[in-house]
């Protein structure tokens, strides 16, 4: 599963913004206050304004990185961070309100863990805008005695062409690598360790199971002679 030739091209890590990025397909959040969020504390009394209530569905971003908002119509939010994107809206929608106040979030953020080669597997929901690659190992249960903690790959991106990353914790140097912020729909797989003699015995096993049984036959006809 997810194997990688010896010479695979493996992307090479780059030390990232410690903030989300949105994508393509991801789902926004939107709540917009007018007076720089003075009906926020209203929101949480339950006591929303049909102004807020109207900008509580979830909007996709499409292929092309445009999200369709209402008033907007369709803004290019791919590639900006939430901070940016809530900004980028607050500037927009002064058109229309005053002093608009803007909550984003992403409510579609998930990163799948297949642990011990395809052994075990788990979705995790990323629920701060910081979640690495060592916290998702560690809420996937962490990495065991016949997991490769040396080679663990990150695949980011389209599948059909997916950028794949390699890490290995196994080092304090190289570990300050899976530091790496994950983003919405990462795959990680931590390769499992070969099991040389349990494998050996696996494969042979049935030939013994037939011995015995000949073995066994053989005697079973003695006696009876």
């Amino acid at each position: 599963m997810f194997d990688t030739g010896v010479n695979y091209p493996y992307a090479s890590f780059e030390e990232e913004k410690q903030e989300y990025i949105i994508k393509p397909f991801d789902k926004l959040n939107v709540r917009i206050f007018t007076n720089d969020g003075i009906q926020l504390i209203d929101m949480e009394s339950n006591s929303n304004t049909a102004m807020n209530e109207r900008y509580q569905n979830p909007y996709m971003v499409e292929h092309d990185g445009l999200v369709k908002v209402p008033t907007l119509g369709r803004v290019q939010v791919a590639g900006l961070t939430i901070k940016e994107t809530e900004k980028l809206f607050e500037e927009k929608y002064s058109q229309y309100y005053q002093k608009p106040f803007v909550l984003v979030n992403v409510t579609n953020r998930r990163v799948v863990v297949f642990s011990s080669g395809s052994n075990l597997g788990k979705v995790l929901t990323i629920e701060n805008e910081q979640f690495t690659l060592i916290e998702a190992l560690a809420q996937s249960g962490g990495i065991d005695d016949f997991s490769k903690a040396y080679k663990i790959k990150l695949l980011r991106g389209n599948l059909n062409d997916p950028k794949v990353y390699l890490f290995n914790i196994s080092s304090i140097e190289e570990m300050k690598k899976a530091n790496m912020v994950l983003q919405a729909n990462d795959i990680i797989y931590v390769e499992k360790r070969t099991r040389y003699a349990s494998r050996s015995l696996t494969e042979i096993m049935p030939y013994f199971t037939l011995l015995n049984t000949f073995a066994l036959l053989f005697v079973t006809i003695n006696a009876l002679k």
